[in-house]
């Protein structure tokens, strides 16, 4: 698979003298992957999923489209088309006095310099793709439900014909009865349309049913990576174990006061950690010398999780299977 997005040792600040709010993430995503991005709120995951799409850039590190650091990509350069965003709330990603089917012909015309009339007629056939019906597409957002606003906002983000979809938290503003529907739409597309598909959530098993490999964020740091269902059933960070022992639950994991690194530890998780010894706090700890995917200087046995919590974390999935249609 080609690597389209690559991220080395990235960090980034809001402010110069401000925290880390991501740091040290090295992360790939390759034609046709599926990669979960999964924390609480505050981990760092929105803010890195903008690394990823070049709306910031990096305060430390690098991240790299096609080779290319972000920064150097000019607003025409066709690799700036190459990765699009689907956002959280499907309304303020759309201009609110715009029909749905002009604020999705607008970026066809740009980057195909067709007329306005044969951008509008392919921007029919995308909304049609994304489930929206003909009665809907000449109306504004404020005119449609989150969910038919949320397929306009993932028409228009193909309306660029891109190789990377980054969804921040697609469904965690809509209502229980569509957040599937939309979830299977992302994942039909990938298939589909053979796209990497970079999903943000809090919910453990959104990123269960729809990515191949996952990450686990706490702190801005990744603390665990690996693939999506290895990862969920055997744990072997001490955090990503603490949430999935938290299911079930609406939000999917335990909320926990927000990563406060004391001065001295390196393991950004210290301060909170069940299994903290002596020499947590005198080593860096990191990818390059962690076990099995684990940023911990002790990682969990490679044992299978406990019968109980494996059995909640199926249920959940297997509820939501039953309710709406996701497949296993």
């Amino acid at each position: 698979m080609n690597e389209i997005l690559i991220t080395r040792s990235a960090g980034l600040r809001y402010r110069n003298d401000g925290p880390l709010v991501v740091s040290d993430v090295d992360l790939v995503v390759s034609t046709g992957s599926a990669l979960g991005i999964v924390g609480e709120s505050g981990s760092g995951k929105t803010s890195l999923s903008r690394l990823l799409v070049g709306v910031l850039p990096p305060t430390e590190g690098e991240v790299l489209i096609d080779g290319a650091p972000w920064h150097t990509v000019k607003r025409r350069d066709q690799n700036r088309r190459r990765v699009q965003m689907v956002f959280q709330d499907p309304y303020g990603s759309l201009n609110p006095w715009m029909p749905v089917r002009d604020a999705v012909a607008e970026p066809i015309q740009y980057w195909q310099g067709i007329t306005r009339r044969a951008a509008r007629d392919k921007a029919s056939e995308l909304l049609a793709e994304t489930g929206l019906s003909e009665d809907f597409i000449d109306r504004r957002p404020t005119e449609l439900s989150g969910g038919q606003c949320q397929r306009a906002g993932i028409a228009r983000a193909l309306a660029c014909d891109p190789d990377v979809l980054v969804a921040d938290e697609p469904t965690s503003s809509l209502d229980v009865s569509v957040q599937a529907q939309i979830l299977n739409l992302l994942v039909t597309l990938r298939q589909q349309r053979g796209l990497a598909l970079v999903l943000v959530s809090h919910d453990l098993s959104v990123i269960r049913y729809a990515t191949d490999d996952a990450i686990v964020m706490y702190g801005g740091k990744v603390v665990e990576h690996g693939p999506t269902k290895e990862l969920l059933a055997a744990p072997r960070h001490p955090y990503t174990r603490i949430l999935v022992d938290s299911i079930p639950g609406k939000e999917g994991g335990m909320h926990m006061a927000p990563a406060t690194p004391q001065p001295g530890h390196w393991c950004v998780f210290a301060s909170l950690c069940p299994n903290l010894q002596a020499d947590c706090v005198d080593r860096p700890v990191s990818f390059k010398n962690a076990a099995r995917g684990a940023a911990c200087a002790h990682p969990l046995p490679d044992q299978a999780l406990n019968h109980e919590a494996a059995t909640r974390l199926q249920s959940t999935h297997v509820g939501r299977s039953s309710a709406f249609g996701i497949g296993q």
